[in-house]
């Protein structure tokens, strides 16, 4: 049996793992979906101070208190960010890391410093607009040509993301390259998307990359895919 640790990307919660949760789970594996502080089911929790770093705590958290080794720690699109920031904090308790369609920042880097300055500043508007200045709106499902059936869903589903998340840039000890096992899976069939830069970078850096012919949220298109990558993973890293 092996232990996954899924995580969410902006605006969306943990509900967005539930197809891939059922199919991990029917193979016998341990699963956590957590909802990160301030969005999905913890949305009451939204505060102007809910930033990256309360994130990465709320992953890290969960690891240390259910007394999980040998994770597999997945994050997506934003939540690249956390997951980063989670495995250099405990790269002990983490056998395999993956990044589906998803941010990986370097050290003293934050996640709008990966974005092109009109996408950054449509985020910064649509707080200043809609947030108070420091809540941002769900960016439409159609932008990233999620499919049909699965968009009416998204839009209730999902909720204001804090901005500060955005701006905080994550600081890494370098102790996160004790991994060995990492894997980045870039989704092709949306445009203009921020993430090929990773996918480039993780392939000079010889991570396993793959992708896969699909819109953003990879769990909703492709979940039967990620599922068996997933599974793969963790056959490999029990090796």
């Amino acid at each position: 049996m092996s232990t996954y640790v899924l995580v969410h990307g902006a605006w969306r919660g943990g509900w967005i793992w539930k197809r891939v949760r059922r199919e991990l789970q029917a193979h016998g594996h341990e699963v956590f979906t957590p909802a990160l502080t301030g969005v999905g089911e913890r949305s009451h929790l939204l505060t102007p101070q809910v930033n990256l770093e309360t994130h990465i705590s709320d992953v890290t958290n969960l690891i240390r208190w259910e007394e999980l080794t040998d994770v597999v720690l997945c994050g997506h699109s934003y939540g690249g960010c956390v997951v980063t920031g989670v495995a250099d904090r405990i790269p002990e308790k983490i056998s395999a890391l993956v990044y589906v369609d998803a941010f990986v920042p370097e050290d003293g880097q934050s996640l709008h410093d990966t974005l092109p300055p009109e996408a950054r500043n449509e985020q910064i508007e649509a707080a200043r607009e809609v947030g108070n200045g420091w809540k941002t709106p769900p960016i439409p499902p159609d932008v990233f040509n999620v499919n049909a059936r699965d968009r009416d869903w998204l839009d209730r589903q999902s909720t204001l993301h804090p901005l500060a998340c955005f701006q905080q840039p994550v600081r890494l000890t370098g102790a996160i390259n004790r991994i060995a096992d990492i894997t980045y899976m870039l989704a092709t069939d949306w445009s203009p998307s921020p993430f090929p830069q990773f996918y480039d970078k993780a392939k000079a850096k010889g991570w396993k990359t793959l992708t896969v012919p699909s819109g953003h949220d990879v769990m909703l298109d492709r979940p039967e895919e990620l599922t068996q990558e997933l599974l793969a993973i963790s056959s490999r890293s029990a090796r």
